[in-house]
């Protein structure tokens, strides 16, 4: 079975089972304020409502935020209403489970007919796609309508979403305060109701981070996990792509819909899951990040409160140490992560003829790149084999657990401009160390992680729990997810700024 067959099999099959009265069994306990993509792929297969009536409220209501927002790059609505009028007219393949459902694309993917600019003023003259990988196939044969291409900062490398060619991408919690990278815009358009979830992407903590601070669910997958997306940049292959969401049943649907059946599978297919598991898990919790650092007050307390809910469902919980030495593997991260601003930079360089300068790549880029000619010969394949027996020992962590407990971030969502690519490498790299230290290992790893919405704070702002499993743990995260949507419902709760 090819890459793209298994696609086909994987939607046909989980277009039945989201169709089915399971589905329906595992919505959110508490009434949602907008509804989730199951939902309105099963309206629209009712006919309660066309695919163009649902496409062009989404076309309206990107028309009515972004310009408050900034989760949007390049529109594509004309091509979206075409393909919602020829699903109801029957002439466009309506077989997947989403059929009908409006959505986005991370501008750091192609998406045929549309540019792709990775956030960054060098790539603002580049044409229309022509070709797509596979894995964005997966959302044509799920039978979605893509309505455009979502913000992201250059190439995805920051936490926040503020690249310099494009308006920052606001909270719609507080358009004040960051919403995350470098899914932001994806994150932004989903918490505000736009679409009712978002292509992702998640290299060191891409995903968990603009859900947690627009409170949504994000569950990065294993690598392997899926057919592949966009070839990596690095000497390790860190990103893995998959969806923000309001509903863990969305995540589980879409993740049913593309992960990888076949010879090439790295893991057995997960399949639909549809609800919790009756089997109490080990935990292991802990709130410091791996350089030592607590996290601010309200992070602490979610995160402890999300012990607490564990211990009150019956899994057992007991405090846990990072398995790795923290500074060593951060540096080695660095070096990784530096890589592919040095590849960005040769790249531009042979492309234009000349080294680019920050009218064309932002100074953080730069910044990094500079870095890897820092280096010694060696340096860069050294940390990656460091960072390797990093993923080993984090694998060795899960004999004796099944899922840790541990923050997202080390803050609630921070003001806008606080880690923006244009200060000062001093200051940034201090805030980063305080702020990101909790979601690289996993990526590293290939493991899977989510990010959970447990908790606000007193004046209103979403942070997200993070709950890592080993590779291949999807299942499990999943079961566990929707036991949590139950016992601590957070479908209700609305943006400022939302539709």
């Amino acid at each position: 079975m090819s890459r793209r067959e298994g696609l086909a099999a994987g939607a046909a099959t989980i277009a039945a089972a989201a169709a089915s009265e399971a589905g329906a069994k595992t919505a959110p306990a508490t009434a949602p304020w907008t509804p989730d993509a199951v939902e309105i792929a099963g309206r629209i297969r009712r006919k309660e409502v066309s695919a163009l009536e649902v496409t062009e409220k989404a076309v309206r209501d990107a028309e009515a935020l972004n310009p408050k927002l900034g989760f949007l790059v390049t529109p594509d609505f004309d091509r979206a209403v075409d393909k919602a009028k020829r699903l109801d007219a029957g002439t466009a393949p309506s077989a997947g489970p989403f059929a009908g459902v409006p959505f986005l694309v991370k501008d750091l993917d192609d998406y045929v007919g549309l540019p792709t600019f990775s956030g960054s003023r060098a790539m603002l003259r580049n044409p229309p796609a022509k070709d797509q990988p596979a894995y964005i196939d997966g959302f044509d044969k799920a039978g979605l309508v893509v309505i455009g291409k979502s913000s992201t900062p250059e190439y995805g490398f920051l936490p926040t979403t503020e690249p310099e060619g494009f308006p920052p991408t606001r909270n719609p919690w507080n358009p004040e305060r960051s919403s995350g990278g470098s899914s932001g815009g994806a994150a932004v358009a989903t918490a505000a109701g736009v679409v009712p979830f978002a292509h992702a992407s998640d290299g060191g903590g891409s995903i968990r981070i603009p859900s947690s601070n627009c409170g949504l669910f994000g569950l990065k997958v294993s690598r392997g996990r899926q057919v592949p997306g966009r070839e990596p940049m690095r000497g390790v292959d860190l990103s893995v792509a998959h969806v923000v969401t309001h509903s863990v049943r969305d995540s589980a649907t879409m993740l049913a819909a593309t992960e990888r059946h076949g010879p090439d599978a790295v893991f057995p297919p997960v399949g639909l899951v549809a609800g919790p598991d009756k089997q109490r898990l080990r935990v292991g919790i802990l709130t410091e990040t791996m350089l030592g650092a607590q996290p601010q007050a309200e992070v602490r307390t979610a995160t402890e409160n999300a012990g607490k809910l564990m211990e009150s469902l019956g899994h057992k919980v007991e405090p846990t140490k990072w398995p790795v030495n923290g500074p060593a593997f951060a540096q080695d991260f660095l070096a990784l992560w530096a890589s592919g601003a040095a590849e960005l930079v040769d790249a531009v360089t042979k492309a234009i003829g000349r080294k680019p300068d920050d009218t064309l790549l932002e100074p953080f880029t730069l910044a990094m790149a500079e870095l890897v000619g820092q280096m010694s010969p060696d340096g860069l394949a050294k940390a990656v084999a460091d960072l390797k027996a990093a993923g080993q020992a984090y694998d060795r962590w899960f004999d004796h657990y099944d899922v840790i407990i541990s923050p997202v971030l080390g803050s609630p969502p921070v003001p806008l401009g606080w880690v923006s690519g244009t200060v000062d490498i001093p200051h940034l790299t201090e805030r980063l160390n305080a702020y990101v230290g909790y979601t690289t290992l996993h990526n590293v790893a290939g493991a899977a992680s989510m990010s959970v919405p447990l908790h606000w704070t007193a004046d209103g702002l979403p942070v997200g729990v993070q709950f890592g499993g080993r590779a291949g743990a999807e299942r499990t995260l999943l079961q566990l997810a929707y036991e949590l949507e139950a016992a601590q419902p957070w479908a209700g709760r609305k943006p400022p700024v939302s539709v």
